[in-house]
């Protein structure tokens, strides 16, 4: 019910953006976060909005990424930028609506 786009292969130093679009069954999200899991590692927060809040980022994150949400069309974006290859992950896109969603993930390689 939560659909991710716009991962794939970055050069060191580039842009990526991801999309995350909640399918019409879920309503009025409060809570948008973009999380991470890099091969032989705990899944980690990236950042997170939520409904008239300050978006929070990780450290690893701050000054590089930038978490958005546009809440008419039930969407979250993450904007990263200056991207290293300790970025190389699969992101997930979860939102909170009276459940929890998750995405399936989206795979980010950053690669030369």
């Amino acid at each position: 019910q939560l659909v991710e786009s716009g991962g794939g292969l970055a050069q060191p130093g580039g842009p990526l953006t991801l999309s995350c679009t909640a399918s019409g069954s879920i309503y009025s999200p409060t809570v948008m976060v973009w999380y991470r899991q890099a091969p032989g590692k705990q899944r980690e927060l990236v950042a997170s909005v939520l409904s008239g809040g300050m978006p929070v980022y990780a450290d690893s994150a701050k000054g590089r990424f930038n978490i958005s949400r546009d809440t008419a069309k039930k969407m979250v974006y993450l904007q990263m930028n200056s991207l290293n290859p300790e970025d190389t992950a699969v992101y997930y896109c979860y939102m909170h609506a009276n459940y929890d969603f998750w995405g399936q993930g989206t795979q980010v390689t950053v690669s030369s």
